[in-house]
This record gives C-alpha cells, structure tokens and sequence, in this order.
C-alpha cells in the first residue's frame, strides 16, 4: 500500500477555503461566533446575569444562552431586532457597517464563479 502523507491544519484549511461558498460559509461562522463571545463579554462587563437579561428581553434565560453560545447553526442564528434588543437590555447601541473588500480582484474572481453557476 502507498504511502499518503496526512494533510496538515494549515493545508487542510487553505485548500477548503480555495473554495468560494466553502469560503463564504467559513466567514459567516466567524461573524457569528465573534458576535456571541462580543455579547457576552459585554453582558459580563456591565455585572449582569443571563437571568437578568431574559427578564429585560421578555424571554428566557435557555433563549439568552443560545446568544451567547457562538453556534454556527446558520437557520438558527438571531435576528438583527434579537440581538438589538439584547445590546438595549445590557446598556449598549447596536451598531454595525459595511467594509469594502481590500482586494477587488478575489471580488470579482468570487463574482464570475456566482454568475457562471
């Protein structure tokens, strides 16, 4: 039997990504956990618990876990007005923009592989 050389982390990962939905997903997920580990540090830094927050929301403390859990499940990911009113609950605003990509050229590479399917 020949020898196959087991792919390391690194190269796992750079060839997964050379994918562009592969890529898309990757960067969803990324958002979506910071998001969580941001929610949560603030709900920590204003001194609250998540029984305090499910009280200010109108909902439940299993509902202010799931927030805070960084699940990468996409179909259950909260809506911007759930995490708005979480931000209102803490004592925080909501506040979020659009950033240009730096390099156009992975853009419209990324663009012509869509239009092409």
């Amino acid at each position: 039997m020949p020898y196959k050389p087991v792919y390391t982390h690194d190269k796992l990962r750079k060839d997964s990504l050379s994918d562009p939905e592969s890529r898309a997903i990757y960067e969803a997920c990324k958002l979506q956990i910071q998001l969580s580990l941001s929610l949560k540090k603030a709900r920590k830094k204003r001194n609250m618990t998540q029984d305090q927050v499910a009280v200010l929301m109108h909902t439940y403390k299993p509902v202010i876990s799931r927030l805070e859990s960084g699940s990468t499940d996409i179909q259950h990911f909260p809506s911007l007005l759930t995490i708005a009113k979480f931000a209102t609950a803490i004592g925080y605003q909501l506040k979020f923009g659009l950033i240009p990509i730096k390099d156009m050229r992975k853009f419209n590479k990324l663009k012509r592989q869509r239009t092409k399917k």
